[in-house]
């Protein structure tokens, strides 16, 4: 039956992402580019039967959860895509978690398998009693080597007999707000990414080289450097380790992507680093931020030192991608751009009513790749799922041409005087000081329990925290807002707190504090 995502019979994500490029005649076509040289659309389509065949020959049944800790590379490809051909729900983790993080996941998905990088072998099962199934992408005296095994696999075609609606893949939540949840998405999900932003808004073809450094298990770093490329034929390159400067600066020169997808607080890195090509030196068509909110002030800056745009735009793991983001042809500073064709969004206000045009809510968006529900998470699935409305926890307003602005997460704001701030807002009057490199802005309590805006600062080279930059900034503040919103303290730190995935951890600030 016709392998499509709108069809209420068979469709199988994988085999839809792999055969399109087959049937197109680019099996031979660079899809990969990665830590052990290049890997064509033929290779891909060979290794993940393969590994579909080696789940099935260990007994590795349909709808079990397959752990994946692996870094970004062609076997992590080859061993979502592959568990997705053979019916087990791949669940990719974060490669930077604790092991004390690992073992939850592990025993909150059941999973009866999985695949570590070698490297990550030992912090990922520290904690955990030995499991049954482990494969390791490297060498390993305990466990069976990948690469061995695939070599012995048979190549045959696998495709489990699957539909839209049955359960794909797992992703866990980032943390920024407290304890991962296992967020559930269907076989359906994948291709609307694509179809909806990728190639109407990017322009996405089989000519792009494309370059995420967000990772392959975070959501947005799945879409931009998986699905997006094998939606059209493209090409991807995948980098092993974490998304240095210096590194990036010579992909940029030596591989030649022509997309390149970041997080705001990446952005600001590569500003500061010393050897951030010109135009002339690069073949970057078009830069992608999501994460966090892009500040008006470092899009200017990235403009005018790198030459390319960036399009800020917002996606959730719940979401799978971007939904809402500006376009190639009209920016709008400051703002997340308008919603995305082929999904819709609503503000909800404190009432629960839809919001007037300008006026401060809670987001909620409907659109083809929401997610399922949080896996043995009743009560929060019944909070964030709402019918055909997924609940964002971010707060937004809209303009009269539908431009969204973002206000902060909604467990972020800040009552100060009786009047909302938000910490979003405050952060972005402090990057512009040329003092700042990055700013989160999280409530403190004052001597009489009134909360109030704190500032956590990373300072760019050759500044120095003191009391009287403190004060310095403080002022600058009151200049640029109104003056209630000025932070009442300022903290200088070497680092803020993130995920792996360039996210603030804010709960973390306002723990510590």
């Amino acid at each position: 039956m016709e392998n499509n995502p709108h069809s209420h019979d068979h469709y199988n994500a994988a085999d839809d992402l792999i055969s399109r490029n087959i049937k197109a005649g680019r099996g031979n076509k660079i899809a990969f580019r990665d830590r052990s040289g290049v890997h064509s659309y033929l290779d891909i389509e060979k290794k993940t039967n393969q590994f579909a065949n080696l789940l099935i020959s260990m007994n590795i049944k349909r709808e079990s959860r397959l752990i994946l800790v692996m870094s970004d590379s062609a076997e992590f490809v080859i061993c979502f895509l592959g568990a997705i051909k053979a019916g087990v729900v791949p669940v990719p983790l974060n490669t930077r978690l604790s092991s004390e993080d690992y073992a939850y996941i592990f025993s909150d998905s059941r999973a009866d398998a999985c695949v570590i990088s070698e490297h990550l072998v030992d912090i990922a099962l520290k904690n955990i009693p030995k499991p049954a199934n482990v494969l390791v992408d490297g060498s390993s005296n305990t466990y069976l080597a990948l690469a061995s095994a695939l070599r012995s696999a048979d190549e045959t075609k696998v495709t489990a007999y699957t539909k839209p609606d049955d359960v794909c893949f797992w992703l866990y939540t980032s943390g920024t707000t407290g304890s991962p949840k296992g967020v559930v998405h269907l076989h359906s999900h994948l291709a609307p990414t694509a179809d909806l932003y990728a190639i109407p808004i990017l322009d996405i073809s089989e000519g792009d080289v494309v370059f995420s450094a967000a990772k392959l298990f975070f959501a947005y770093g799945l879409g931009n450097a998986l699905t997006f490329p094998m939606a059209v034929g493209a090409s991807a390159i995948l980098l092993e380790g974490p998304p240095e400067p210096e590194i990036i600066n010579k992909i940029f020169l030596e591989e030649k992507p022509t997309l390149f997808f970041g997080v705001p607080t990446l952005f600001a890195i590569l500003l500061a680093s010393d050897n951030l090509p010109t135009k002339d030196e690069h073949n970057i068509r078009l830069c992608i931020s999501a994460g966090e909110p892009l500040p008006s002030d470092l899009l200017a800056r990235w403009q005018g030192t790198f030459g390319v745009d960036i399009l800020d735009g917002l996606g959730t793991t719940e979401m799978l991608h971007i939904f809402v983001s500006n376009r190639p042809d009209e920016i709008t500073p400051g703002s997340t751009g308008r919603v995305v064709p082929g999904y819709q969004i609503r503000l909800i206000n404190d009432n629960n009513e839809v919001c007037a045009p300008g006026e401060m809510g809670v987001l909620e968006v409907s659109g083809p790749s929401s997610a399922l529900m949080y896996w043995r998470q009743r009560q929060k699935t019944k909070d964030t799922f709402k019918g055909t409305w997924t609940r964002t926890g971010d707060n937004y307003s809209i303009s009269e041409k539908g431009v969204m602005t973002y206000g902060g997460r909604n467990d972020d704001m800040l009552k100060v005087g009786g009047i909302y701030v938000s910490p979003f807002e405050v952060e972005a009057a402090l990057i512009k000081h040329e003092a700042v490199l990055e700013a989160a802005v999280v409530g403190n309590n004052d001597q009489d329990g009134l909360v109030k805006p704190k500032a956590f600062i990373v300072l760019n080279k050759n500044f120095t925290g003191s009391d009287e930059l403190a004060s310095e900034l403080i002022n600058f503040v009151k200049t640029n807002l109104a003056e209630y919103k000025y932070p009442r303290w300022i903290e200088f730190l070497d680092e803020l707190p993130k995920t792996a995935t360039g996210k603030i951890q804010r709960f973390k600030l306002r723990t510590a504090r």
